[in-house]
């Protein structure tokens, strides 16, 4: 009897003790971010501190790389059977993501109420064939940004309405000796470039595939080449921009060597920084320019999102923290670097405040924004198309025929 009751209460205590605080079974995900533009790895570090402090039984261990990485690493670890649970990608990997089975489709995970209070474009971030394989997280285009001190003293009044009127204020810039290469581009053989080119596809109304085949080797997409080249040949394209990057151009404006500058959301308060910058309280923002006639402003969608990989063992765990990363409140704390997918939270005086100008700029950016090619070969036309860039601007093939090369290239 005696025996009998020491096991009931033992039993009993064990039982209690499996329920007692801080006694639960904690969960371990991976998370792989980049290390570039958007939200600083302090700031995503910061989120995740905040998610777990909220919810103690998940542990987060995040991975950052650059952008360049970003799609590499999450595949090779795909193919390995293990490696990571949330994954943060770009708007133009969902097909690809989707055909392999990299992602795991959560449409049943996403409520009507998320659906309406995220603005429209960010969706076209995590989907693929009507399915949702993620939430948007990073919204965002490239803005043109201009040195306010440096357009006064040239006496130019209001920022370029059109990629011509650029050209010509660039002009009388330079003319005036105040900077010998007032525009800086991300022309370096990589994504960046395809962005940049996008923009002006989107200006001049071109398109990259009809029908499922390449279609931006006339027209519109020709269009947008034949200007970039121009411009690089002119001398007002700083000649370094056929191997800037994003962070080198912010760096270049930053330092006052530009008067010009396409780059991301990001840019507009490290610029506006006085400690990291020569600039600060001189940047200007805009909508990027149109063509006259075919467009008042171009952008293009450089959006992102999280997702769950197919390999993560603990997908609800996932979830819950990729809810938490792109909840409302999380954005709207971290707004100076990304600004948010909600949105009610462009009326929203902790998001704007300090930043109107950005703010008005994204409501017309944000609206215009134009997505590059969506398909699951996404990877070899953007290749091509970086190829055809690069010798377009080294003088190696004309535009006409680099891009007619890009369009055989291109696997589709």
């Amino acid at each position: 009897m005696l025996n009998s009751l020491n096991k009931t209460l033992l039993g009993a205590a064990l039982f209690g003790a499996s329920f007692a605080p801080g006694a639960f079974a904690e969960t371990t995900i991976n998370a792989l971010f980049m290390a570039q533009a958007a939200y600083s790895e302090a700031d995503v570090r910061a989120m995740a501190e905040a998610f777990s402090e909220a919810n103690p039984e998940v542990k987060v261990n995040l991975e950052f790389v650059p952008y360049e990485g970003l799609h590499d690493k999450t595949v090779l670890a795909q193919g390995s059977g293990s490696g990571y649970d949330v994954v943060l990608f770009d708007v133009i990997w969902p097909s690809e993501y989707a055909s392999n089975n990299v992602l795991v489709d959560v449409t049943s995970r996403i409520s009507d109420d998320t659906k309406k209070g995220v603005l429209p474009g960010a969706w076209t971030t995590v989907q693929n064939d009507g399915k949702y394989y993620g939430m948007p997280w990073i919204l965002d285009t490239k803005y043109l940004f201009y040195n306010k001190e440096i357009l006064e003293k040239a006496g130019i009044k209001t920022p370029p309405k059109t990629w011509d009127e650029l050209t010509e204020q660039a002009k009388l810039i330079k003319d005036k000796g105040l900077l010998d290469t007032p525009i800086a581009w991300s022309w370096a053989q990589a994504e960046a470039a395809i962005c940049d080119y996008t923009t002006l596809v989107s200006a001049y109304k071109g398109d990259f595939l009809k029908d499922g085949k390449p279609d931006f080797q006339t027209g519109g997409g020709l269009d947008a080449l034949n200007y970039m080249v121009a411009s690089y040949k002119s001398g007002l394209t700083n000649p370094n921009s056929k191997e800037f990057l994003e962070e080198d151009v912010r760096k270049v404006f930053q330092n006052g060597d530009a008067a010009f500058a396409l780059n991301w959301t990001y840019m507009y308060n490290m610029a506006n920084d006085p400690k990291e910058s020569k600039v600060a309280g001189k940047v200007g923002v805009v909508a990027a320019p149109g063509v006259a006639g075919k467009s008042e402003a171009s952008a293009v969608n450089g959006s992102m999102g999280l997702g769950i990989t197919s390999a993560s063992k603990h997908p609800d765990e996932a979830w819950k923290f990729i809810e938490f990363m792109t909840s409302q409140a999380t954005q709207n704390q971290y707004a100076k670097l990304s600004l948010p997918i909600w949105a009610s939270s462009y009326d929203d005086p902790a998001v704007t405040k300090g930043q109107e100008e950005l703010i008005s700029a994204a409501k017309i950016g944000l609206a215009a924004m134009y997505p590059r090619p969506t398909t699951p070969k996404y990877q070899e036309l953007s290749t091509a198309l970086q190829q055809a860039i690069q010798e377009s601007l080294l003088g190696q093939s004309s535009p006409e025929d680099a891009l007619k090369t890009a369009a055989e290239n291109s696997g589709l």
